[in-house]
């Protein structure tokens, strides 16, 4: 506490003597230009990692980062969302997961939260679908490597829960809406974003215009680097014809969602087996986000 006095001490002392006129205007209202969804975690600073002043991020942190999908439950972060882009007009969104994440970490180990933290249990449920393609796929990854990869998983996921909301699909449908993923590590400050062209995390340098790209990063992604394998263009047609029906079906109850589940798991066990190209099976994985969320609310009712 002693830590914290001096320091109000030293903002009122240094901040706010030079800053009086912008705090002046900050008193009649705010104007931010960035929605900000990060982590609880002490580690992460916004404003300290992107250099900006009060007033100029909106965020909203929990646990894991983590934003359940439209009327999934009742917690701040959907009438936090609404008001930042409807009351606040912004136009500009970051999900941004960070290396070494402890709900990540705890997702890998989800019933095992049960007993001790029930709370954190059922929020980290709602990162089920992360946790499920993740551990199910890639079995052949050491524990460290798996928690990557729900990092950077986590984020375009949770991006996927934010597209559920009715304001942020009419925003991005009239396109005065844009999205970001970013991961932050905390071993070297640096800052990765998602390219959506090239499927990878790269320098967000890259992604201004006339920007350069810095390259791949696959140590944060390995689930995005092509692997070596022989291709089976018949099967992976086969599979195609699977996926897309397997994507308009309706599971009526607990049991036919967790059946649901388990077939699409399977159908992307057979796909790495079929050679099938990385990047399309990273937009399948984002194809299924929301009906795997669907599925699994179906399941927990049930239990």
């Amino acid at each position: 506490m002693k830590k914290l006095i001096r320091g109000l001490d030293h903002f009122q002392q240094h901040y706010v003597t030079e800053h009086l006129e912008l705090l002046e205007q900050l008193s009649h209202g705010q104007k931010p230009r960035v929605l900000f969804i990060t982590c609880s975690d002490s580690r992460v600073a916004p404003n300290l990692i992107t250099s900006t002043d009060i007033g100029d991020l909106f965020v909203i942190r929990n646990a894991g980062n983590i934003i359940p999908p439209y009327g999934a439950a009742n917690g701040g972060e959907g009438g936090t969302i609404e008001y930042a882009i409807t009351a606040l007009g912004i136009e500009q969104v970051v999900v941004c997961g960070h290396s070494h994440c402890g709900a990540m970490k705890g997702l890998l180990k989800l019933n095992k939260l049960q007993a001790d933290m029930p709370l954190v249990y059922d929020w980290l449920k709602h990162a089920e679908a992360t946790r499920r393609l993740v551990k199910e796929n890639y079995k052949d990854y050491s524990e460290e490597e798996l928690v990557e990869t729900l990092v950077a998983e986590n984020v375009l996921i949770q991006i996927e829960n934010l597209k559920t909301y009715p304001v942020i699909r009419a925003k991005l449908h009239q396109g005065r809406l844009q999205i970001y993923a970013w991961i932050y590590q905390i071993e070297t400050g640096e800052v990765l974003a998602y390219d959506a062209d090239t499927h990878t995390y790269v320098h967000p340098q890259s992604q201004l215009p006339n920007g350069k790209t810095q390259g791949k990063v696959s140590s944060l992604a390995p689930y995005l680097s092509d692997r070596d394998s022989k291709v089976d263009n018949e099967s992976i047609g086969n599979l195609r014809i699977a996926f897309a029906d397997l994507l308009v079906a309706d599971p009526k109850s607990g049991k036919e969602a967790e059946a649901a589940i388990q077939s699409l798991l399977g159908l992307f066990k057979q796909a790495q087996n079929s050679g099938m190209n990385r990047n399309e099976l990273k937009n399948y994985h984002a194809l299924f986000a929301e009906p795997i969320q669907v599925w699994t609310s179906k399941i927990y009712a049930h239990v």
